[in-house]
């Protein structure tokens, strides 16, 4: 009888995979020739392809039932309603009901990182390179989604090893190349916004203009969305101690929806224009190595080296046209032929 998973470490399966590997003395990945020939090259070896996933169930949350909320006090009145201006872009990181929705889909992707962390501490590695982050509707189940990241676990030669692996989205030659600039990955990270815009009487005007015309409130959704999430990437990275962020992927999906305000006043006709931005990539930070005292060149007299340099020095002294220069450089051997 199996014992239920308490949701702590590696999952049941996982774990046998990997112990599986490790007795089998081979290791697997997706690595090409070239890749694998460029980790090499920088005193690393593969170990071994790992994995992690989770399913998480995006339940319904937040003021009138959702997370999709506009904030304008004029949703639902009608467009004659002229007072309340125009609507506000309600984002995530600026606290409105979207954040709680993307601190969910934050957790998931942490999880499934940190098991593929877990996959490769196991394996003896001390990173992972090439690690692709997919997210997914699970099969046959409403508002559930599968988190997954996989890539191959690498470790280096010699005797020191981290604690703590890093992960990496760029393949064996950019992890390769990285090193060689003298940069070391840190971990994949990922920045998520959602912003919320209310289709007020000025955009829902522009939009159903004749004129070729830009619709202002969508252009400062797209706008809102896509900053907050590059600000969320940077603040993610600064917290690990990386130096800048290395892009792997960004994209932005765009949806109508019926407004939940305008709902709840019996005013069905009225939409919201949701942004979902979504930003991933690498934080790398540069070698720091203590720098070493510079090295002093230690001088041995031969033979009558010093008297030499003594008379020679008395000589330019005497001299009503003697260099100065000349003077300096003598003095300063006499004094590194008597340290």
């Amino acid at each position: 009888m199996s014992v239920p998973w308490s949701g702590e470490g590696l999952p049941p399966a996982a774990a046998e995979r990997v112990a599986a590997v490790k007795g089998s003395g081979t290791w697997t990945s997706a690595l090409s020739t070239g890749e694998f020939a460029a980790i090499r090259s920088v005193g690393f070896e593969p170990v071994g392809q790992v994995m992690g996933s989770a399913v998480f169930h995006i339940g319904r949350s937040g003021r009138y039932w959702g997370y999709h909320d506009c904030l304008f006090p004029g949703a639902g009145y009608g467009f004659s309603y002229v007072n309340t201006g125009d609507a506000p872009v309600a984002v995530s990181g600026s606290g409105a009901p979207s954040r709680a929705l993307v601190g969910v889909f934050d957790q998931a992707r942490r999880t499934a990182l940190g098991r593929m962390s877990a996959e490769c501490r196991t394996l003896g590695g001390d990173g992972v390179v090439a690690a692709e982050l997919t997210m997914a509707p699970f099969i046959g189940q409403p508002n559930c989604y599968e988190f997954k990241v996989i890539g191959t676990a690498v470790r280096a030669e010699g005797s020191y090893h981290s604690d703590r692996p890093f992960t990496l989205h760029l393949d064996g030659q950019g992890f390769a190349k990285l090193l060689g600039a003298g940069w070391v990955p840190v971990e994949l990270l990922v920045g998520m916004s959602i912003g919320v815009r209310h289709d007020d009487y000025r955009t829902r005007s522009q939009s159903y203009s004749w004129s070729n015309v830009e619709v202002g409130g969508w252009s400062e959704l797209v706008n809102a969305v896509r900053s907050d999430a590059r600000r969320q990437l940077q603040l993610q990275g600064a917290g690990k101690g990386g130096d800048g962020v290395i892009m792997a992927d960004s994209q932005l999906r765009v949806w109508a929806e019926g407004c939940l305000r305008a709902r709840n006043r019996s005013n069905s006709e009225q939409e919201d224009h949701v942004a979902e931005s979504t930003m991933v990539g690498t934080t790398v930070a540069r070698f720091r190595a203590r720098q070493q005292p510079p090295r002093t060149l230690t001088v041995m007299p031969l033979g009558d080296r010093g008297d030499k340099l003594r008379k020679r020095l008395a000589a330019v002294a005497s001299s009503p046209y003697g260099d100065r220069a000349e003077y300096g450089r003598l003095v300063q051997q006499i004094s590194e032929l008597n340290d």
